[in-house]
Formats: C-alpha cells, sequence, structure tokens
C-alpha cells in the first residue's frame, strides 16, 4: 500500500515555510531517497507528478516533492500562484537553499519516516529550471548520490532581460512574464539579477557539470520548444561520464499537461520514470 502523504510541511526560523509531499510503501524498510525539484512556474502539485511519485514509490523508493519556497504558492493554497510578490522575490540562490533545508530534514535525527528512508542513498531529480539547481547542489553536497535532469537548463546567465531590457527592469525594479495558462503577469524583481551577479560562480551549470563526481542523468526531448535538446548535449559534453537519454519527438514536460485527469503517465513520462528508475536502483 502507497503512502501519500501530501502538504506536510518544514518550517524554518526567519524564513519562509516549505511545502513538501512524501509517497512510500510504508514497510519497515529503508528505500532510496528521490527528491524532486519543480522547474519555472511549476509546482509539486502539476498535471501528473503525484502519478511520477506513486510509479517511484511502487518501484520501493522513498520519493519527495516540494514546492520551493518562494514558487508563488502558498501552505494554504499550493496550487498556482497566489503570492505574486512571494514569485517575483524567488531567485536561485533561494531555490538552492529550500532544496538544501529539504535535505538536512530527511537525514536529521528528527525525521519522522527515517525507518522508511534511506538516508545513505540520496537522488535528486529537477525539471527545467530545476535540472540546474540539482545540477548545482549535486557539485556541492555530498549527501546527494545521484543526479538526474529532466529537460534540464544548462545556463541561467543567457536567460537575462539584455540592453535596453535589462536597464529598463533594473530602472523599473519589476518586469512581467505572463503566465500563459492562468493569464496572471508574473512579477521578476532585479534582486532576481542581482543575487545571480553576485552568486555567479556558484550558479554557473557549466562550472557544476564539469565538478559532478558521482553517477549523472540526463534525459531531454528531441523537440522541446522550450529548453532545447542542445541543452542536454552541452551537459552530457561538460561531463562526459554523465548518460545522456534522448526521448524521440517528446516535448518539454514529456506528454503531461495540468491539469492532468488520466490515471496513466504519458507514454513519453513513462519512459522518462522508467529510465529514472534503472539508473537510480543500478
Amino acid at each position: 500500500m502507497i503512502q501519500k502523504l501530501k502538504n506536510k510541511v518544514l518550517t524554518r526560523e526567519n524564513d519562509k515555510s516549505i511545502l513538501i509531499d512524501y509517497f512510500f510503501k510504508k514497510n519497515h524498510q529503508q528505500k532510496p531517497i528521490v527528491i524532486f525539484c519543480h522547474g519555472y512556474k511549476g509546482f509539486k502539485d502539476w498535471g501528473a507528478w503525484d502519478l511520477v511519485a506513486e510509479a517511484f514509490a511502487k518501484a520501493d523508493c522513498f520519493f519527495v516533492k516540494f514546492n520551493f519556497s518562494h514558487n508563488g504558492g502558498t501552505i494554504e493554497q499550493p496550487i498556482d500562484f497566489p503570492d505574486l510578490e512571494a514569485f517575483g522575490e524567488n531567485n536561485y540562490t533561494k531555490e538552492l537553499n529550500d532544496l538544501q533545508f529539504v535535505i538536512d530534514s530527511l537525514v536529521g535525527n528528527s525525521f519522522e519516516y527515517s525507518a522508511e528512508a534511506n538516508t545513505q542513498y540520496i537522488s535528486v531529480i529537477g525539471h527545467s529550471r530545476g535540472g540546474g539547481i540539482v545540477t548545482i547542489k549535486a557539485a556541492e553536497e555530498s549527501k546527494v548520490s545521484k543526479v538526474i535532469s529532466w529537460a534540464g537548463v544548462s545556463d541561467y546567465a543567457s536567460r537575462f532581460p539584455k540592453g535596453d531590457a535589462l536597464k529598463d527592469w533594473k530602472n523599473s525594479g519589476v518586469y512581467h512574464v505572463i503566465n500563459g495558462r492562468t493569464k496572471q503577469e508574473m512579477p521578476h524583481f532585479y534582486q532576481f539579477f542581482e543575487d545571480f551577479q553576485a552568486n555567479a560562480t556558484r550558479l554557473d551549470i557549466e562550472r557544476a557539470a564539469k565538478n559532478i563526481q558521482i553517477p549523472h542523468l540526463i534525459i531531454h526531448g528531441t523537440t522541446d520548444p522550450a529548453v532545447s535538446a542542445e541543452e542536454a548535449k552541452q551537459l552530457h559534453q561538460w561531463n562526459p561520464s554523465s548518460k545522456l537519454h534522448l526521448i524521440e519527438n517528446a516535448d518539454h514536460v514529456f506528454g503531461a499537461r495540468h491539469p492532468w485527469k488520466q490515471t496513466q503517465l504519458p507514454n513519453d513520462l513513462e519512459k522518462v520514470v522508467e529510465t529514472t528508475i534503472d539508473f537510480i536502483k543500478n
């Protein structure tokens, strides 16, 4: 029987709480931990992510997914973006700190499900922007055993505005991106760029990929319209000991969408999950 413990709260002193889910078979056997990080304009309950969590739990993994603290969701309303102010205050450093806090919470002595989770085997999966986050974390955190990028980005610097657009952003302090699904104007405060500049070396995904000393899997769709498959090839080039797995004609979310009403994973996402489980368990 799969335990689906959703919307647990990790509280922090002087920082926003993190909403987290745990999926596992309750059998008092310690299972490899798998931590999933969502991407830009993402959240842990998006689309088929619950079905993904169930698939990992069925395969005897202790699967963890969470909302980044400043992703725009709230503890009361974790789906979509009721807190656009928090969204605007997000940055890569905060996401790295969030992931570290989640890791530390799992390996801490007070973790209530420690009988089910093997803290010696922690794999991190990141989708899209989250792929960059887990790549950086894998290079700096010795508790991480394996790292997996799903449609992950290879570079953050190129995604910022340039030239006049950057000047306008600095002058106004904010620029907005329309969310195609919710139609919200999503703010990005200028601190996002300032934080990136202040932490440019740490946030260099190329540097991180070249420094990864653990098993590294890169999965990407060949027809991803949001993040080119060339970025996956670039990551693989930087870490030649990584495994590159391209899925022919797959898009950025491997056939899923939000909401996902079906009880089965889309074919491409099922391939992603099977390949990842095989990589983690072997």
